[in-house]
């Protein structure tokens, strides 16, 4: 496609996630603007443009899709609905810009794609660590041998569960499988598994296990896994989301022959430790406002011609295979 001098963003889906994580960004970047937002509820698309000085807003996607004064789409629905507008918007000849997981299925994400290479409009997904400065370090020690030849990745979440004190119909969206494609491990995995495609690789082979002990909802809440990456470096997980409140954790442990590296993906994502033989460091960072603003640029740049975005709907694909693998099992035996 040819390049856009300044991008013309429409939003489908202003919920929680455009409010501050991502929202602006489209508005605050140079050579970015945002014309119009959709919700199916017309007030709250009203309330959303009034709020953050947009100027249109639709309760119909398509309306928003069709407008010619916008000229690239950023997808923040739930993903049940991913696939279709981002198809519809590739259609119309807009690149598309849409929040993660990719989709709920890998069949949604691999249909996504084949859209993209018909149609010619780009495709990214909102895999922000990619941009983020302490994941960018992680990897650049990794990279300059800080930790000698890395051999191992551990993943750990365990998280209590918020769901005990809630009626059904207050439960989120996000342990919905008919909505999210599966539980939480597709919502917040999806973010740990893509930052390590993007350091060590695809993920070639993997094996796991899911489980509901909870009995909150009908999603899986348990899941291990095994997995191996291109590059040969070998993988653990545990999640758990009905864990004790003293058991909580949020570490992705890089392990090599001559120290490692210990990073927090959700609850401290501006900061890592580095041990090797030099002793104990430890690097912060200063994240941006709007914690998606530097994939958004990337996404911005590379539609005007001056940059590339390191975050596509190939990579997201692989992660979203990658997932779907470890829970196949446990939905088979929910559906059988």
């Amino acid at each position: 496609m040819s390049k856009i001098d300044t991008v013309n963003w429409g939003i489908i889906g202003v919920g929680d996630v455009t409010e501050v994580k991502s929202g602006p960004a489209f508005y605050k970047i140079e050579h970015s603007n945002v014309v119009a937002v959709m919700r199916r509820d017309a007030s709250k698309a009203a309330d959303y443009a009034v709020r953050h000085g947009i100027g249109k807003w639709y309760d119909d996607a398509s309306e928003l899709i069709d407008d010619p004064d916008i000229n690239a789409i950023y997808i923040a629905t739930p993903p049940d609905s991913h696939a279709s507008y981002a198809m519809a918007a590739m259609q119309a000849g807009k690149p598309v810009y849409v929040e993660k997981p990719m989709a709920r299925t890998y069949t949604e994400c691999v249909d996504m794609l084949r859209v993209s290479q018909q149609t010619g409009m780009p495709l990214w997904v909102a895999y922000y660590r990619r941009a983020l400065p302490a994941f960018l370090k992680a990897k650049e020690l990794i990279e300059s041998g800080k930790i000698g030849w890395p051999v191992e990745v551990r993943v750990t979440l365990h998280w209590p569960a918020k769901e005990k004190s809630q009626s059904k119909q207050e439960m989120n969206w996000r342990v919905s499988p008919k909505v999210a494609g599966a539980g939480y491990f597709f919502d917040l995995a999806s973010h740990q598994f893509d930052y390590l495609d993007f350091v060590f690789g695809q993920v070639t082979g993997i094996t796991g296990n899911a489980s509901n002990l909870g009995g909150l909802y009908a999603a899986e809440d348990t899941v291990t896994a095994c997995w191996l990456h291109a590059s040969g470096i070998t993988g653990k997980g545990s999640w758990s989301f009905i864990a004790d409140e003293d058991d909580e954790t949020d570490e992705i442990e890089i392990t090599g022959d001559k120290g490692s590296i210990l990073l927090s993906c959700f609850e401290k994502p501006d900061a890592l430790k580095l041990k090797n033989d030099g002793g104990e460091t430890v690097f912060r960072f200063e994240n941006p406002q709007h914690i998606s603003q530097h994939l958004v640029q990337q996404v911005v740049d590379e539609l005007r011609g001056v940059g590339e975005c390191v975050s596509t709907g190939v990579s997201a694909a692989c992660t979203s295979w990658v997932l779907e693998k470890v829970v196949k099992d446990y939905y088979a035996e929910q559906a059988g």
